[in-house]
């Protein structure tokens, strides 16, 4: 029997899904990392140990538990960049995708050279720290004399792909976040801004997630277990990757996944620009779709975990779900690492008003869940606005476990969201498109099953109403104070 594989390279970890054409796991692996967060606004990783170190040994794991691997497909956190030599060796460490603010120079640079109507035309959305022109245009200017037009340059998923397999590629989707060098009409590279942003520079092969781009070589082979020859799938950013394997293919499905960060992809039926929110290629030739994502979620609820001493995350959620809705009287800002969707404002910071001495950990961590629910209404709300109310809104991720964030969620925005039986993530997906692009499956071929649907209660309604305006109202408002601090932090980090 032949198996595919899918890898997908997180945030916090690696995973693997060894799977049979049908979508029946076999196997699973999993290695955890973390970011390097050297200086305020500044997100690393090691993509020669982070990222193929890790695929290695997931490999490695996996195909020493069935050897009949079919083809195999990596997704990754992303977009993200590294510039390598000749060997693909990283010429220093990988600059994460939009929770790296450190490029506000170079956008507002850019912006201003190209012109902020202009960019949102072509490229489909303003550009913001989730581009990676700004970031290649940091590395130029952190480099100096030293700065090499020519050299090689990678998200997460394709550089791992080039380690497998010598091809330098870049899938469409991905492109289309490499604003403003990507044009979302043409689906093809703006040479023109390109080369006026960044003269010579060399710009990967684009292909479709789903396309075979190479197969497996062997200094490779004898690294991962995989057979020379073994054929390699493009893949594309982890979160378009959970949406393919859930099902959000058709236009007005939108997916919303709980992990470090909330992030949102809804199907459009044509591309639009939007000012506020990202459209995008898709993972499937020539569709499109519309995306947000915030800046921390599930790093929140960690960060609060170890601030109470390790106390069980289990504890914490029984204790946040005692507390009833509104968290009496706190409302929290999530803007931890800055923001991305909705305000774009890589200086605002983390909020949490209304303390009292009566307030608990459950209090906080109840706060946590409200505030982040309102920044998805927020983003929603704006959805409706730019393509219409989103017909099927499907929850992934590691924190729809539990029950207690996905219902806060769907009070606070007075939405269903399905849930899928099968929760593995993008790996899924990956997997999917690896049968796909080697045809051991039509294209068409969908392994999303659902299992149950959270509802909203009506009785938390103008709990939440009230809730929602404070929330609202709270960063403008705080705004100017905010600002001065987050300078005032990077002046004494430095």
């Amino acid at each position: 029997m032949s198996f595919v594989i899918g890898v997908d390279i997180g945030t916090a970890s690696t995973k693997a899904v060894l799977t049979t054409p049908d979508g029946t796991v076999h196997a699973v692996a999993r290695r955890d990392h973390a970011p390097h967060l050297p200086r305020p606004g500044w997100a690393e990783m090691d993509a020669d140990r982070d990222w193929w170190g890790d695929v290695v040994e997931v490999l490695a794991e996996l195909t020493s538990a069935q050897a009949d691997v079919a083809a195999v497909c990596v997704s990754g956190l992303g977009p993200c960049v590294v510039q390598t030599d000749e060997d693909l060796r990283p010429r220093r460490p990988a600059i994460l995708y939009g929770v790296d603010t450190r490029a506000t120079r170079e956008i507002a640079e850019l912006t201003e050279q190209l012109g902020a109507d202009a960019i949102l035309e072509r490229c489909g959305k303003d550009l913001s720290s989730q581009a990676i022109g700004p970031k290649l245009a940091w590395l130029r200017r952190e480099a100096g004399e030293a700065w090499r037009p020519q050299d090689q340059w990678f998200s997460a998923h394709t550089y791992v792909v080039a380690r497998l397999t010598g091809e330098w590629v870049l899938d469409h989707h991905t492109a289309s976040q490499c604003d403003p060098f990507y044009d979302i009409h043409a689906e093809d590279w703006g040479r023109d801004w390109a080369h006026a942003v960044l003269p010579g520079l060399a710009l990967p092969r684009l292909v479709w997630p789903s396309e075979q781009v190479g197969v497996v070589h062997g200094v490779a082979a004898a690294a991962t277990g995989l057979a020379e020859g073994t054929p390699v799938v493009a893949g594309t950013v982890d979160a378009w990757a959970e949406a393919f394997s859930v099902g959000v293919r058709r236009p007005g499905d939108l997916m919303l996944m709980y992990g470090s960060t909330m992030f949102f992809v809804q199907v459009l039926t044509a591309p639009t620009s939007v000012r506020g929110l990202w459209t995008t290629s898709g993972v499937e030739p020539s569709s499109h779709t519309l995306a947000a994502g915030m800046a921390t979620s599930g790093t929140i609820t960690t960060w609060l975990q170890d601030l109470t001493g390790g106390v069980p995350f289990e504890t914490l959620v029984s204790e946040a779900a005692a507390v009833p809705a509104g968290s009496e009287g706190l409302v929290m800002l999530p803007y931890f690492s800055g923001e991305r969707t909705p305000i774009y404002d890589p200086l605002a910071r983390g909020v949490i008003a209304g303390l009292t001495l009566r307030h608990g950990r459950g209090h906080l961590l109840r706060a946590a869940y409200e505030g982040i629910a309102c920044g998805v209404r927020q983003i929603v709300d704006n959805f409706e606005v730019a393509a219409g109310r989103p017909e099927r809104i499907v929850a992934v991720g590691g924190g729809t476990q539990g029950g207690l964030w996905t219902q806060i969620v769907s009070d606070v925005c007075g939405v269903e969201q399905q849930l899928p039986q099968q929760t593995i993530g993008a790996s899924y997906g990956d997997a999917l498109l690896a049968a796909i692009g080697i045809g051991l499956v039509p294209p068409d071929t969908d392994w999303a099953k659902p299992d149950h649907v959270v509802r909203p209660d009506p009785s938390t309604a103008s709990t939440y109403a009230e809730l929602f305006q404070t929330y609202t109202e709270l960063y403008p408002a705080t705004r100017a104070q905010i600002h001065r601090l987050a300078r005032s932090g990077e002046i004494a980090d430095v």
